[in-house]
């Protein structure tokens, strides 16, 4: 089959690399295509602007976008404008693809003061950079009878090592307060989009993309000073807010029969700090 990667950067790319290992063909559309590796055929694209032709025979599209940084112009432009110029495109060349999964993020849901959601949770954040995330999805879904979204939480792997750089260089603080956090390797994001367009035939429109062990910031932190052998980080309070004071579950995706590679945040971080993988420029 033919794959379209619309926002083919370091995630687009090692989901691109997988699909092309399976002897697909897999067509990579980013700002600047020079980059991608030989496996994808990359055109240079602006995701907002207009688009080229798209194959004729695409069975699955990706859409996996990144804003440029946090402001309001910059999520709208790379998630809302981007994700309605894909469908406009395929509607333009009448081409009707099997799948189209757009990658989106659990920061829809905001703060649940601790309790676990899931995707019958209200996706209701007040914050104006995930409205816009959540409005790409509606986008998406009521643009098309083939839309999936998968929300994902926070990605880590190679050369995303922000923790990691924190405790190395003594600005770690544990919180005084329990911070629940949630995320997911690299890897497996890319393998639950691969197992999402190839393995399931009925998919629902909504699935929740974290490992199996939403935890305590402070138990990381610690894990990552031992791991490191450098002191436990002193408490304090942190200068960000990020992950939420939610639990992700994400059971449905388990259900399809999808298996994390790194079910846990100790072997995804012991992974990264023994240099496995490489980060896709």
């Amino acid at each position: 089959m033919t794959v379209l990667i619309a926002g083919c950067g370091d995630l687009g790319t090692e989901v691109g690399l997988r699909l092309a290992a399976r002897g697909e063909r897999v067509v990579g559309w980013r700002r600047s295509a020079g980059r991608l590796p030989a496996a994808i055929e990359g055109v240079s694209v602006d995701l907002t602007q207009h688009l080229p032709t798209i194959p004729a025979d695409t069975d699955v599209v990706l859409i996996a976008t990144a804003a440029g940084d946090r402001t309001e112009a910059a999520y709208r432009s790379a998630y809302v404008e981007a994700t309605r110029n894909v469908l406009a495109a395929l509607e333009r060349d009448g081409v009707m693809p099997r799948r189209i999964l757009f990658v989106s993020s659990t920061a829809v849901y905001g703060d649940f003061d601790g309790a676990f959601v899931t995707e019958e949770s209200p996706a209701e954040s007040t914050a104006p950079t995930a409205r816009l995330v959540r409005e790409a999805e509606q986008v998406l879904l009521e643009g098309s009878a083939h839309g999936t979204v998968l929300r994902l939480s926070g990605i880590y792997g190679p050369g995303r090592t922000r923790l990691i750089d924190q405790v190395r260089s003594g600005s770690a603080v544990l919180p005084v307060e329990p911070q629940w956090t949630n995320r997911i390797h690299r890897d497996d994001a890319a393998a639950a989009i691969v197992h999402l367009v190839t393995e399931v035939a009925s998919p629902a429109p909504i699935y929740l993309g974290s490992d199996e062990l939403p935890v305590d910031l402070g138990e990381v932190l610690r894990f990552l000073a031992a791991e490191l052998d450098l002191p436990v980080p002193p408490p304090g309070e942190p200068t960000s807010g990020r992950g939420g004071a939610r639990r992700v579950d994400s059971s449905l995706l388990r259900g399809t029969g999808f298996t994390f590679g790194y079910p846990t945040y100790r072997e995804g971080y012991r992974a990264v700090l023994a240099g496995q993988g490489v980060r896709h420029s």
